[in-house]
């Protein structure tokens, strides 16, 4: 296995361990990552994957596919199964990556179906709010200012 493909075994095998700080320590200092709700940079990355690890009492993870495609790049697919409110929310999620010369992912771009994410975790509302004007911002900046929270509080 290349080391490409180690250190996105490790990221998984992190999060399905619900460890933050191990999936932070895969991410140069200088990363970037983006997703249907989060755009981050550095330290940020750390933090949001030490929150929603924080939160989760039942979040379970697996990566599969992963390819590497070519000089420090790869892509992957990982799903994450977790409940939000009760509900069950299992999250399909396609990733590239592209990493640093240390080995560390220096971007990381996650594509998702916001609309079906919504509507596990949030319900109906959820739905809704994807549907609407506006609406994917508007759960942008809820998450955006729970991460704000979460990093000002440490």
């Amino acid at each position: 296995m290349s080391d490409i493909a180690e250190t996105i075994e490790t990221l998984y095998a992190a999060l399905d361990a619900r460890d933050g700080s191990a999936m932070a320590a895969c991410y140069h200092p200088q990363a970037r990552f983006r997703d249907p709700l989060f755009d981050l940079h550095g330290e940020e990355i750390g933090a949001m994957w030490r929150m929603l690890t924080g939160r989760s009492k039942d979040l379970r993870a697996q990566v599969a596919d992963i390819r590497v495609t070519g000089e420090g790049r790869a892509l992957a697919h990982w799903s994450a199964a977790y409940t939000v409110g009760g509900r069950p929310v299992l999250n399909e999620v396609k990733a590239a990556y592209r990493f640093a010369d240390d080995g560390r992912i220096i971007d990381h771009v996650d594509a998702f179906d916001l609309d079906a994410w919504a509507r596990q975790a949030l319900g109906g509302p959820g739905r809704l709010l994807t549907r609407l004007p506006g609406g994917p911002g508007i759960l942008r900046r809820k998450v955006r200012k729970q991460l704000n929270a979460y990093m000002a509080a440490r």
